[in-house]
């Protein structure tokens, strides 16, 4: 009940001691006075899509990128605001809980304050529900005393995800406009940042004052671009994944006769798998994308793995354990196709109970393959964006019945002669996403609160807070605003032989990039893997980070494929802008000819090789 929400609960010992910590802010949101830059025009990352982007936001498309500086850097043009009148400010819970929402609203609430003591701001109760009703509760430091630096939704819960239908626009526009809100500030991933871009397309053509900010929070990590390295809660899902990974692994290697299957959480994307591979070190992982990528079918996997098992045997070992992400079922051609044609089904208005008769000939035979628990997973009504109830579909109970059913077959047979297969299957969806945030979560979430502060005092719209630069400590990161437009791109598939498709224009889920730096840390093993020589598959060198640290060895570790990453997409955006201007007050009308023929030659050959990297066909845009 909506009574429930903001009310103080027990705390134990050690969420009393963590409601204490004090994230550190870094130097450039410090103090009162609001020191904004203001960069270039943003456009679209696929040059072929930004067509279709403008189109649909004309208001808020093309908007320059925003870095927040400190006092003490001297840059022409800065805009400097001292003044800070009182404002009002709605904030909502969007999407799945993740670890750190809570401290984006302390950090929002602790800057509105920080610059004016008579700030209003409004958490709308029960996610978009309450935002389409106005149904609120005011923040007030008595209340976020319980919720700082604690983990779940629980002062505001949420309900739906979306902000997707013309009514459900209208509502929230109409809130907007009768609680008299400056700002709405929306916390989420994917979805919610594609539906706070919308808001405030349709605000700013409405003539709305309300000022629409996103922030990147999922526990999927799949909010990545040049602007966002990481999002809200991974860090923490990561960590608290890995330590329940190796309490397996060690539980694994000491009874020597079961194999783990355990499906991690990751919709469209790997990331959760990937990094809990890198941090707790299983026998195997299947990713989505590589599988995806190479089409590999049920089959093939089975086989891969019954393989590995086998190789295992060969060296007197009978346990195990495999990673694999919940959005895995998906990447597997035949079974997604199957599934387009049971959606499609759903969407025609065919009972399920008819749907299995229905299905063409391939499609009803690769579904009576399966067993019947499978059978009725599949046949699940879709999500709102039409794929699959992947929560719902037992994905590792599938693989470890084909690779048992396999194994018992080369038992039979006489080609395996090794014991009897064992398989305990584990879905760690939920175990992690009402943890206690870990530090790293706990200052990023704050340090976005206060960003989102800023966005508002300058009066941008459409804008989502982000910080690059995270893998060095706080006072090292770099604050800013970017257009949630300059992230969307515009997918194309296929529907049909020879047809194809333009979706809507989207912020959409990154997949785990197999060219990446944090992949390739674990690709040549993988490949060895497959081959069975990998000492990950052989050796069981089972790594232990241990239980989740806020204080002392591992506090302020933070997940491998950040730290392996080189972005900074915000800090090379200002390096280049000086670069550039060294080169115009350089070259100036008077000077040489000699350093006129240099700049344009270097300048020629630089402009030639961008034009064709920049061009759609150099694109890596895939059909999706």
């Amino acid at each position: 009940m909506d009574s429930d929400f903001g009310i103080p609960g027990e705390l134990s010992a050690l969420q009393k001691h963590r409601s204490l910590y004090e994230p550190e802010l870094p130097p450039c949101l410090q103090g009162t006075t609001v020191r904004v830059e203001f960069g270039d025009g943003t456009t679209a990352a696929d040059s072929s899509g930004a067509h279709s982007i403008s189109r649909s936001f004309p208001h808020t498309y093309g908007q320059p990128l925003a870095h927040f500086l400190r006092a003490t850097v001297q840059v022409p043009d800065v805009k400097i605001i001292t003044e800070h009148p009182a404002i009002r400010v709605g904030v909502v819970f969007c999407g799945r809980q993740s670890p750190g929402g809570h401290n984006v609203i302390w950090g929002l609430h602790s800057a509105l304050k920080i610059h004016n003591p008579n700030s209003t701001l409004l958490g709308f109760l029960g996610g978009t529900e309450g935002l389409f009703a106005q149904k609120t509760l005011e923040i007030t430091n008595d209340i976020l005393s319980n919720y700082r630096n604690q983990g779940g939704y629980d002062m505001l819960g949420r309900t739906k995800d979306q902000i997707r239908t013309t009514e459900q626009v209208n509502a929230a526009l109409t809130t907007c406009k009768a609680l008299k809100l400056d700002g709405l500030v929306i916390i989420g991933g994917v979805t919610s940042n594609t539906d706070a871009a919308q808001l405030a397309e349709t605000f700013a053509v409405a003539k709305c004052a309300t000022k629409v900010v996103g922030v990147p929070v999922t526990l999927n990590g799949d909010l990545k671009n040049q602007f966002v390295e990481t999002n809200v809660g991974f860090d923490t899902i990561c960590k608290v994944n890995s330590q329940l990974i190796s309490n397996v692994s060690t539980d694994a290697l000491s009874a020597e006769k079961y194999y783990y299957f355990i499906r991690l959480m990751g919709r469209k994307a790997s990331h959760v798998a990937l990094e809990c591979t890198l941090q707790s070190h299983p026998n195997m992982v299947i990713l989505g994308e590589e599988v995806a990528s190479s089409k590999l079918t049920l089959f093939d996997l089975t086989k891969q793995i019954c393989d590995a098992v086998q190789s295992r045997a060969e060296q007197d070992k009978y346990h195990g354990v495999i990673l694999l992400p919940e959005g895995l079922i998906e990447s597997i051609p035949e079974v997604y196709a199957l599934l387009q044609e049971i959606h499609g089904l759903h969407r025609q208005g065919v009972s399920v109970d008819n749907i299995s008769s229905q299905l063409s000939p391939w499609a009803s035979a690769l579904f009576e393959f399966l067993p019947l628990f499978i059978k009725k997973q599949l046949l699940l009504h879709p999500e709102s964006d039409d794929s699959a109830q992947l929560s719902q579909i037992e994905t590792e109970k599938l693989l470890a019945h084909l690779v048992e059913t396999e194994m018992n077959k080369r038992l039979k047979e006489g080609t395996y002669k090794g014991k009897k297969f064992n398989a305990i299957c584990h879905f760690f969806g939920y175990q992690a996403r009402g943890s206690l945030p870990s530090k790293f979560d706990c200052d990023y979430a704050y340090v976005l609160g206060h960003i989102c502060y800023h966005i508002l005092a300058a009066h941008l719209n459409g804008y989502m807070a982000t910080v690059t630069n995270l893998k060095n400590p706080v006072n090292k990161w770099r604050c800013g605003a970017a257009p949630i437009t300059a992230m969307m791109t515009v997918k194309r598939w296929s529907r049909g032989p020879g047809a194809s498709s333009i979706g809507k224009p989207a912020v959409h889920p990154a997949t785990v990039d197999l060219k990446g730096k944090a992949y390739e840390y674990v690709s040549a093993a993988m490949m060895l893997l497959r081959q069975n020589a990998t000492k990950f598959l052989m050796d069981d060198i089972y790594r232990n980070p241990g239980p989740l640290q806020f204080d002392g060895p591992g506090a302020d570790a933070k997940t491998v494929s950040l730290c392996v990453e080189d972005q900074d997409y915000m800090g090379r955006i200002k390096k280049l802008q000086e670069h550039l201007d060294k080169v115009r007050n350089i070259v100036k009308p008077g000077c040489s000819q000699d350093v006129l023929k240099a700049a344009l030659s270097a300048m020629a050959s630089v402009t030639e090789v961008l034009s064709v990297m920049s061009a759609p066909s150099f694109s890596s845009h895939t059909p999706f």
